[in-house]
């Protein structure tokens, strides 16, 4: 599912306009963004939580030159941690279709 998709399903479910969809979605992002970058955590419960960690510096090969070792800098990445409500849902998906 892309963002337009997103945008319909959900104004269709909440009935409103999709530009009014469009603009909420457009500040859940960004609201996301800026917690995460200043070190914050986003829980929505039930749902899940997004969390920044850091990946620490370390070393790697060169894809163009197999024989060179290169230093991969640390860098700070997104994680989410999926809430009791999502995993139940998705157990109960997957249950149903392995039997």
């Amino acid at each position: 599912m892309n963002k337009a998709a997103l945008i319909e399903k959900i104004a269709t479910k909440a009935e409103v306009s999709k530009k009014e969809t469009e603009r909420m979605l457009e500040a859940l992002t960004s609201t996301i963004i800026e917690e995460l970058k200043s070190g914050n955590e986003v829980t929505i419960t039930g749902f899940g939580t997004f969390l920044s960690r850091v990946r620490h510096a370390r070393g790697g090969v060169n894809p163009q030159n197999p024989s060179e070792r290169i230093q991969i800098p640390a860098v700070r990445v997104a994680k989410f941690k999926t809430g009791k409500t999502l995993k139940d849902a998705l157990k109960e998906k997957s249950e149903t279709t392995t039997e």
